[in-house]
Order: C-alpha cells, then sequence, then structure tokens
C-alpha cells in the first residue's frame, strides 16, 4: 500500500467522488426549511423610534410599535396597488417612478419635488471666478 498524502483543508479519508457536502441517507429531502415570518417585522423597534425622534416625540408607548406597522403596512399596500393599477393599465410589467408618482398624488399624498406640478427647477451656482467678476 503506497503512503497516504497528506492533505491540506477538509476531511482527508472521506474523499468519494460526486458526493460535494451531501448526505447520502437523506438525498431526497431538503437541506434547509424556510422559516415564514412576517415581513412586516423588518420596520424594527430602533427604526420606529428614528422616525418619531424626527417627528419630535420624547417618549414611546410600547404598544406604538405594533400600531406603527400596521398604518406602514396599510399606507403602502394601498399606495402600491395604485400603482399597479397604473402599471397595468399602460400594458407594462415595470413600475416606474412615474407609477409611483401619479399613485401618491391619487392618495393625496404627492412628493414635493418628483411631482410635474410641484417641481421647481434648481437655481443655477455660480463657480468661483464667475462670483468674483460681480465686484
Amino acid at each position: 500500500m503506497p503512503p497516504t498524502i497528506p492533505q491540506r483543508g477538509g476531511p482527508s479519508g472521506l474523499k468519494r467522488p460526486g458526493l460535494a457536502g451531501k448526505t447520502v441517507f437523506n438525498a431526497g429531502a431538503k437541506r434547509h426549511r424556510k422559516i415564514i415570518k412576517d415581513c412586516i417585522r423588518g420596520i424594527t423597534k430602533p427604526a420606529i423610534r428614528r422616525l418619531a425622534r424626527r417627528g419630535g416625540v420624547k417618549r414611546i408607548s410600547a404598544s406604538i410599535y405594533d400600531e406603527a406597522r400596521h398604518a406602514l403596512k396599510a399606507y403602502l399596500s394601498t399606495a402600491l396597488r395604485t400603482a399597479i393599477t397604473y402599471t397595468e393599465h399602460r400594458n407594462a410589467k415595470t413600475v416606474t417612478v412615474h407609477d409611483v408618482i401619479f399613485a401618491l398624488s391619487r392618495i393625496g399624498k404627492p412628493i414635493y419635488g418628483f411631482d410635474p406640478e410641484t417641481y421647481v427647477p434648481p437655481k443655477k451656482r455660480l463657480g468661483p471666478a464667475a462670483q468674483g467678476a460681480d465686484d
């Protein structure tokens, strides 16, 4: 029997061709189970606290977090349903920025700066050379 050559990394004696990290006895079963959880829980407690702080809130009750999640989900579902209606009317598969802008303005919450009716173009800024020429 020839001497064995030491291998680096991984189990040295369990090399079988065609079995790269899979178990033989349970070949038909899935390796991982997907745990289904509500995605709205991704809006975390600190995120809600940051939004409340920006709004000027000092103290927050414990029941507010679930209420904020429910309100956000209701608002988003309404806005997305309207945006998808605009997209389907165009016979398109991609929701565009204009679909979302029109949906939000229909709801009554336009995004200022994106809405064509409320858009104000930015003022032209003068460079340092042009500013000194006014003197």
